[in-house]
């Protein structure tokens, strides 16, 4: 394909972007859990991908209890997060080697360029994205074990109608 060919089929995207076109935010289906008790599992949208990884949880309203979203790291890398277009406080969980080794709480939504960024200063293996607060409410803490597994994909968990 020519680059002129392929600067024709961006040019669409690019306009869309430059006249304050909004995407719709992704809904992506159960694929993991984490279990902290028998009867206590938090639900998780896997991003496992870098166009899912860089949409997360922008413009999705609070994630509901025991609901989260995972982002798998595979090599480990220093993940920076941040909070734009994310219209609900957050708590970020940094994973590596199957333990929390830092916990963001209570991160603020950002709604304009710059935004803060997340993250320590350590490679990781994959962050979890929870409702703000959870953190604490499930008792989770720096080192706490983290043991996920795949589930049968479940519907996209899009918002249930009022």
């Amino acid at each position: 394909m020519s680059a002129r060919r392929g600067w024709g089929l961006a040019l669409p995207g690019v306009a869309a972007l430059l006249c304050g076109f909004t995407p719709p935010p992704q809904w992506l289906p159960i694929t993991a859990r984490w279990c902290l008790a028998p009867d206590r599992c938090i639900a998780m949208e896997v991003a496992d991908t870098p166009e899912k990884q860089s949409k997360g949880l922008q413009l999705r309203p609070a994630l509901a209890p025991l609901r989260g979203m995972w982002f798998p790291y595979n090599p480990p890398s220093l993940a920076r997060f941040w909070m734009h277009r994310t219209p609900e406080p957050l708590d970020m969980l940094f994973v590596q080697g199957g333990r929390v080794v830092a916990i963001e709480a209570h991160t603020k939504p950002c709604l304009h360029l710059p935004c803060r960024s997340y993250g320590p200063d350590q490679e990781v293996d994959g962050v979890l994205e929870l409702a703000a607060g959870q953190a604490a409410a499930q008792g989770i803490q720096v080192g706490t074990a983290v043991r996920l597994e795949a589930i049968k994909a479940a519907a996209p968990s899009t918002p249930t109608p009022d």
